[in-house]
């Protein structure tokens, strides 16, 4: 399992901060997670101002 970003992102960067094994990075128009990196650690999910970020 691993965590993905959706579109009710506002760009803020609050979870890339929080991500212990850097796998969060700004793409286009939104944060995204690097599935492979990922240690599904739920760290940004609490973060995120706006919920985006969920399990999958």
């Amino acid at each position: 399992m691993t965590h993905v970003i959706d579109d009710t992102c506002v760009s803020c960067g609050a979870c890339a901060g929080t991500c212990p094994v850097g796998a969060i990075s700004e793409g286009d128009g939104k944060y995204v997670v690097d599935a492979g990196t990922c240690i599904d650690c739920g760290a940004c999910e609490g973060a995120c101002p706006t919920g985006a970020i969920k399990a999958e």
